[in-house]
């Protein structure tokens, strides 16, 4: 048997083979053959096939026969037979399997009888919406053009004109993407009445997908459409399709709330496969690229997936090399890149002309690449779901097909390099999302208040999580109820536009100089990581320095570099804890799950040497810190363990900083996440808890259900942490076991013998008690008053405030004096304030301000409308030693402009409260002062001040003001004074 290619042996080039050649000359190798640590044939399975219920119409059966398909799957029976029935249906099988006829053949069904009806199709990735307008078109090619469907794509991608074409008369198809849905459809739902009002099917692709903070912006986006399709008399059918998760249902269920059939078991056949585990010697990328040359040199289409977009460039740039003749067919591909860059790509692989690709997890999906021989993980992809879905891609013909599973240092990796058959043999992990994550849900309640105005008794806000956000967003102003109070409005016309849904954050673009052309996008917390001022930035093949950050217009600006090193980001963080949802014991301690809030500091960079990783130097940064609520579970190590540790002379902080990192390397074996969407934090005393403390955290704002999850499963949490721990054979601690690749303090301090033996003292200890005496220390709830960041003493009854209600007139104008930031130069015609507790409205001229200013000291809350910006400036000069800002004051503008986010004017609030407005203005009392008609001034300016107090008793009263929104619609306006 031949030996397969080292890299630097051109020639050596072996002639095409075979996959089980290739796979029989991979384990005989002399270089690599050693590094094989295990290898498993999957045999092939033969077809189940069904028949329906009830026959297909006639048209139907042709459209199969026409295909050459006399039966069904077994499987596709009974998810159409279920979906014919109206039922909400997720199919959940391997790759390959036939899905796309689930959802195309009950679709097409439906428009035989109802030329009305409507589908909505939905793909995470616009490449997929290409490939199924193709299967679509395919399918129905054989009907008459005057009887069949129209498909149509409606995306990104799509002119202006196409997209009005589309609008003003909608396919029976319509397929589209999540942000299309989010930003094009829901908010011009009246531009979509013909094809929502006979909507009569969802389909979901990928559905494993939406997990995460993905899938928590989807259940709140799927909710919207259920709301708007109701207002036209629809109630759509959902079709959901998956890769195979723990959990479909669930999933499903929690993206809709409806009930959902799930159907697991697959009919479709299989061919032969191998899987092969590799733990190479000198690195993961090295290895890939020896696999990938002899790949090449058989003539075996190859697929090769790398974890990270700079891993990808890397091994790609490397791959093309040293790939000889075989360079100019093979190619990078990764989110970021261009949609004209992804479709040549995926044209040239369709076709032949590229014999391997590069990928992220981009090419993870069904997007259709043409048949393939061998697919290459460099490093294990997460999740069991994810490598089965990767490895789903070749094979698809039913030929031969080859995994061959390349381990990093990981711990993961490392795990199953040393537990293989434990892939085999465990249950895919559960998919999660958090539906009513208070973050998101408040963007979309938003969003949808913006689309149909929210009302009391509708399904969705009989949700008390929903109830309760909605309650806050009302409160704070972000939410407006009508002034008959029977519906909630969005205080903007369309808030859509802010809400990223693939991520928590805004979306940065990414420019090249020197002529500011775009080479990708990057959210809002890998910017601070990943493209902070002199961070090496890597776009298809091609190094960039980045030369700045720009957090306001968020923008990234890159330039051309050649450079020997790659950076990482240094910082810290701390946690508090601001609620604890539950607790319980595991082991020999306690173990809580809470809500959290995190702060974290970008404090610098490393340079590291591309080659060896050796350390260069540290560059500072200041960023300002990322602060976010999410949630997350941590375990208290009790002192008994700390000081048998110490007694052994054990480095405490090292080991419960590298259980930490063991915890989150292993927990993607429980829910299907990876370690980038988790945080830790290790603290050798934390105030509230008492005790040292290890926490993990969902790294995203609110939570999105990961550490849920390990809460509940958190026996099988630690077992596994103090296997990995355990079984690792490195001394001092390695990236396999207790070393994390984003550590913000360069994994220091580290140890891991302390770690085993905390984990061990931990596993002997005896059960702790546990109950409500054992919780945390949490910040006081009660909420502090303050108007404007004034403290206001909050505990006087309201009969018993004295307060003041206060109003200026000038002798000169912003205009004489220079511009209003220049008020303190306008001089004052008079003063006039009411005092609450006499009944009474008094005038000051110039010269009796002091009385004035003394009487004001002995009150508990001065008001005035844009008193702390404008009246006070103007006051300034006369008050001596006084400063104003000191004293207890209510601004009713910046109130109103804290909670709108834009200002309104006096008369405005006046009029659409009270009905009253005001009887002059300010140019109107400078006249006068000029005219020496002091007395028609403080006429004018008592008025003011009336209006001013009679609005802040409304307020006081009623816990609202009202006024007219850009809509014309008069509603409340929530105040708290």
């Amino acid at each position: 048997m031949a030996p397969l290619l080292g890299a630097g042996d051109p020639q050596d080039e072996l002639p095409s083979g075979s996959v089980d050649e290739y796979v029989d000359a991979l384990k005989s190798s002399p270089r690599l053959g050693s590094q094989v640590v295990y290898h498993r044939i999957l045999s092939g399975r033969e077809p189940e096939f069904a028949q329906p219920v009830r026959p297909w119409p006639r048209a139907v059966e042709n459209l199969l026969a026409a295909r050459s398909i006399p039966a069904l799957y077994a499987h596709q029976v009974h998810a159409t037979d279920l979906i014919r029935a109206g039922r909400h249906v997720v199919v959940a099988t391997p790759t390959a399997s036939g899905k796309t006829l689930v959802y195309n053949l009950p679709v097409l069904e439906r428009f035989l009888h109802d030329p009305d009806a409507r589908a909505l199709y939905m793909f995470p990735l616009k490449a997929l919406a290409q490939d199924q307008l193709k299967a679509f078109n395919e399918l129905t090619s054989s009907w008459p053009e005057s009887a069949r469907p129209r498909a149509a794509i409606y995306d990104g991608d799509v002119s202006d004109y196409a997209r009005r074409k589309i609008r003003e008369n909608p396919p029976h198809a319509l397929l589209t993407n999540p942000e299309m849905l989010h930003l094009a459809l829901l908010p011009y739902h009246e531009k979509w009445s013909t094809f929502l009002a006979g909507l009569s099917f969802v389909v979901v692709d990928e559905v494993h997908t939406y997990r995460g903070v993905m899938g928590s912006h989807m259940a709140q986006v799927f909710r919207r459409l259920n709301r708007v399709a109701a207002r036209f008399g629809a109630s759509p059918t959902f079709i959901f399709c998956s890769a195979t998760v723990a959990n479909p249902g669930e999933l499903a269920q929690s993206l809709t709330g409806h009930d959902v059939a799930t159907i697991t078991e697959s009919g479709a056949p299989q061919g032969k496969r191998h899987f092969v585990f590799l733990d190479p010697l000198e690195g993961a990328a090295h290895a890939a690229i020896m696999l990938l040359k002899s790949a090449l040199a058989r003539n075996l289409r190859t697929i090769v997936y790398c974890q990270s977009r700079k891993l990808t460039e890397l091994v790609s740039l490397w791959a093309q090399d040293k790939a000889g003749p075989y360079k100019d067919r093979i190619s990078a591909y990764r989110a970021g890149f261009l949609p004209e860059e992804r479709r040549e790509i995926e044209a040239r692989m369709t076709s032949g002309e590229l014999l391997a690709v590069i990928s992220t997890s981009a090419l993870e999906l069904g997007i259709d690449i043409g048949a393939l021989d061998l697919c290459i993980l460099v490093g294990y992809p997460g999740t069991i779901m994810s490598t089965l879905q990767r490895g789903g891609r070749v094979g698809r013909s039913l030929k031969e097909s080859a995994v061959v599973l390349v381990a990093q240092e990981d711990a993961l990796d490392q795990y199953f390099m040393r537990h293989p058959e434990d892939f085999f043999e465990r249950p895919p992990e559960s998919a999660v999302l958090n539906p009513y994550n208070e973050v998101l849900l408040a963007r979309h309640l938003d969003c949808a208040a913006a689309e149909l105005p929210l009302t009391e008794g509708e399904p969705w806000l009989q949700v008390p999580e929903v109830r309760q956000v909605a309650a806050a967003m009302e409160a704070e102003g972000r939410l407006l109820r009508s002034k008959e109070g029977d519906r909630i409005l969005s205080r903007r016309k369309q808030p859509h536009r802010e809400v990223d849904l693939r991520g928590a954050g805004a979306s940065y673009r990414i420019e090249a100089l020197p002529d500011g052309k775009s080479v990708g996008l990057v959210d809002e917390h890998r910017a601070f990581r990943e493209t902070h001022k002199g961070a090496v930035y890597l776009h298809r093949g091609k190094t960039y320095l980045v030369k700045e950050l720009d957090l306001g217009a968020r923008t990234v600006t890159v330039t051309p570099a050649r450079v020997d090193y790659y950076t990482r980001v240094r910082g810290s963080k701390n946690t508090e804890i601001l609620e604890v949802y539950d607790y319980g014991k595991v082991w020999g301690t306690r173990i809580f799950r809470g809500k959290l809030r995190v702060t974290e500091f970008v404090t610098g960079y490393e340079k590291r040497k591309v080659k060896g990783g050796t350390l260069m130097t540290i560059v500072p940064l200041d960023l300002p810190p990322m602060v976010f609520e999410t949630e997350g579970v941590w375990i208290e190590i009790p002192t008994s363990v700390q000081r048998l540790a110490e007694d052994q002379f054990y480095h405490f902080m090292g080991g419960i900083h590298a259980l930490e990192h063991a915890m989150i390397g292993i927990l993607p074996l429980i829910v299907m996440t990876d370690r980038n969407d988790l945080g830790g934090i290790s603290t050798p005393m934390h105030p509230q808890v008492g005790l040292p403390a290890v926490f993990v955290y969902d790294a995203a704002p609110g939570g999105v259900g990961l550490t849920r999850l390990a809460f509940a499963k958190a026996e099988e949490l630690m077992e596994r942490t103090l296997d990995v721990v355990a079984s690792c054979p490195c001394d001092l601690g390695c990236p396999s076991c207790v070393h994390s690749p984003k550590c913000g303090s360069g994994n220091r301090p580290i140890d891991k013998a302390a770690a085993l033996f905390l984990l061990g003292a931990l596993q002997d200890a005896p059960p702790p008690e546990i109950g409500p005496q054992y919780l945390p220390q949490l910040p006081d709830q009660k909420e502090e008053t303050s108007i404007d960041g004034v403290a206001v003493t909050a505990d006087i009854p309201k009969a018993q405030l004295r307060y003041a209600v206060l109003d200026v007139e000038t002798q000169l104008s912003a205009q004489e004096v220079g511009g209003w930031h220049k008020a303190k130069d306008m001089r004052v015609s008079c003063c006039v304030v009411y005092y609450s507790d006499t009944d009474e409205y008094v005038a000051y001229r110039e010269d009796e301000l002091p009385a004035m200013f003394d009487r004001l000291q002995e009150l508990d809350l001065i008001i005035g409308f844009n008193i702390l910006r404008f009246d006070y400036a103007v006051l300034g000069p006369y008050a001596g030693g006084l400063d104003l800002h000191s004293l207890p004051t209510l601004d009713m503008l910046q109130e109103v402009r804290r909670r709108l986010g834009y200002r309104l004017s006096l008369d405005a609030l006046g009029a659409a409260t009270l009905d009253a407005q005001k009887t002059a203005d300010g140019l109107q009392a400078l006249a006068w002062w000029k005219e020496g008609r002091l007395d028609e001034i403080i006429e004018y300016c008592t008025k003011d001040v009336e209006l001013t107090r009679d609005l802040y008793l409304h307020g006081r009263e009623h816990g609202y003001l009202l006024f007219t929104n850009k809509a014309k619609q008069t509603v409340r306006l929530p105040v708290e004074w």
